[in-house]
């Protein structure tokens, strides 16, 4: 079915019934999303100690009932929502309290996942043993959001490294959610259709009048890393509303509009001088994807998304990438080939999910 080849001169892109197939799309729930690193919210959701948070990780694709907690020494705890005796959802809703108790028959647990008690089983051989716990999901807690993964393949820490090097000197910890700029999008197209726009520039001079006139695309650049990539935006000669980093940075010298980075398999972090647009594409189906656009600004800053035109932006690519859902049902339509010099990040995105798909 693939053909992403490791040198992108001679390889092609994922197939078009990649995008298409309904039955391709089942297999991609398993073998990608359900592996992968997920972004699920916001530490600031738990703020308090006692509260009980759940939610469903991917309603809808991979539906599994999860739940956060905060105990009293302010550990965050991340569980399966599904009671060990029966499988009822143990919270529906979001509530604070001392333990968690099943509404079906009375099982407790800790705000840890740990089994506590449970009536009428006094003749139960081997009762309570470890499955009588709830399992504890793998989660990290980064720049103040929560990420979870069922069955991650590789550590966080290590796939966000070549971020961090980046952006660590900017006040990182001082960013603050605004909810006034933030809006969610619905696209008509597949949600790997939406990655693929979104890692390669070569299409801004055809699509983004406003994007190209602020960008130098003579210098627009890639950086490849594991399980992340970059894409470096440069301010083009008359704007002035760029990065300045200081020396030892990486990109110390250069006037950077933006720095681009996508996190595999399905996150965007736009960092701008305004603060950070994070893109989180959320399949829905085959062919039905969500975009959540969550603005996170710098403390005292006046700059805002509108000034970089992101909201036009994001109009201009759904529709090239709907348009593109349309072509690639075509029968004369199969796949195909890279620039080599402004798909590097497309194809890296190719091969990871070939690989993943391998397994």
């Amino acid at each position: 079915m693939f053909n992403v080849k490791k040198d992108i001169s001679k390889s092609y892109t994922l197939p078009a019934s990649f995008y298409r197939s309904p039955a391709v799309f089942e297999e991609v729930k398993e073998k990608v999303l359900a592996s992968s690193w997920l972004w699920v919210g916001d530490s600031s959701d738990l703020a308090e100690q006692g509260q009980q948070h759940p939610f469903t990780l991917l309603e809808g694709v991979l539906d599994e009932p999860l739940l956060f907690t905060k105990d009293k020494k302010e550990n965050i705890h991340c569980l399966s929502n599904v009671c060990t005796h029966r499988g009822k959802i143990i919270v529906e809703e979001a509530r604070k309290g001392r333990m968690l108790q099943c509404g079906y028959h009375g099982r407790c647990f800790g705000l840890d996942g740990s089994f506590k008690r449970q009536v009428a089983f006094e003749g139960a051989e081997n009762f309570p043993s470890l499955e009588d716990n709830l399992s504890k999901i793998p989660f990290v807690e980064w720049l103040n959001m929560l990420f979870v993964s069922c069955n991650p393949q590789v550590p966080f820490e290590e796939m966000v490294a070549p971020i961090m090097e980046r952006v660590a000197y900017l006040p990182l910890n001082e960013m603050e959610y605004d909810p006034n700029t933030s809006v969610d999008y619905f696209v008509d197209a597949n949600w790997a259709l939406y990655c693929d726009n979104y890692l390669e520039g070569l299409h801004v001079p055809f699509v983004h009048p406003e994007l190209n006139e602020a960008l130098d695309f003579g210098d627009y650049d890639y950086e490849i890393f594991p399980y992340c990539n970059l894409q470096l935006g440069i301010a083009d000669e008359n704007e002035n509303r760029c990065f300045t980093p200081p020396k030892g940075h990486p990109d110390h010298g250069k006037r950077i509009y933006a720095w681009y980075f996508w996190l595999f398999p399905n996150l965007m972090l736009n960092f701008y001088p305004f603060g950070l647009s994070l893109n989180v594409v959320i399949p829905l189906r085959h062919n039905k994807t969500k975009v959540s656009f969550r603005t996170y600004k710098f403390k005292g800053t006046e700059l805002s998304p509108s000034d970089y035109c992101i909201d036009a932006t994001e109009m201009q690519d759904e529709a090239v990438v709907e348009s593109v859902q349309k072509g690639i049902q075509s029968r004369f339509y199969r796949q195909g080939r890279f620039s080599p010099t402004h798909e590097k990040a497309v194809h890296h995105f190719h091969s990871l999910i070939q690989e993943y798909m391998a397994k």
